[in-house]
């Protein structure tokens, strides 16, 4: 799955033993993925803290728990670790984790930013605009924030309605609705005053 190389392996067993928690993992991520916003992330995974369906994977000296979402974003992912005069870094390389990657089953956020990123902003990007996913609620809610041109804009309720809310809820029937939660009094970016 995600390769590992031994320099990034001894430094993260070493990080790992500095942990007070015994059986401290990693756990591997994509925030965003299949988005141009896609960031790659590794944390400390205590006892406990591994999600319903994360996958769990053995290195020498440390279980690294890889996020089910995430997984085929994380395909041909490398990790690696330089040395240099400041004591190195570690690197993630994830070619894969801003590719759009949808099917029917994906997740609903996966589904949204997807409709978002490749069919809703390129429109919007002409004004100068964006919409962003902020959060799902449990009810199907989509909370979403415009930005760029699209903040202030006075034409914004009927790019909400018309555009952003017809597209998402007629791709994506298990929406229920959509929320704005951009502060519109903000107008000095506008495309429209």
């Amino acid at each position: 799955m995600i390769e590992i190389s031994p320099q990034a392996q001894a430094y993260l067993r070493e990080l790992l033993a500095k942990q007070e928690d015994a059986d401290v993992g990693i756990r591997v991520f994509v925030a965003q993925p299949g988005t141009p916003h896609a960031e790659t992330c590794i944390a400390y995974c205590r006892p406990g803290e591994a999600q319903e369906g994360d996958m769990p994977y053995e290195y020498e000296g440390f279980r690294a728990w890889v996020e089910a979402r995430s997984e085929h974003y994380l395909v041909d992912a490398v990790v690696d670790f330089q040395e240099d005069r400041m004591g190195g870094q570690l690197t993630i390389k994830a070619p894969n984790a801003r590719v759009p990657s949808v099917a029917a089953d994906s997740p609903l956020e996966d589904r949204i930013n997807y409709v978002l990123y490749n069919e809703i902003n390129p429109g919007l990007a002409a004004h100068g605009g964006m919409v962003t996913l902020v959060e799902l609620l449990e009810d199907n809610i989509a909370v979403l924030q415009f930005g760029g041109g699209c903040q202030g804009c006075a034409a914004v309720d009927i790019t909400l309605k018309q555009g952003v809310e017809a597209a998402l809820l007629a791709q994506i029937p298990e929406l229920a609705a959509i929320k704005d939660v951009t502060d519109h009094s903000v107008t000095e970016n506008a495309y429209y005053r």
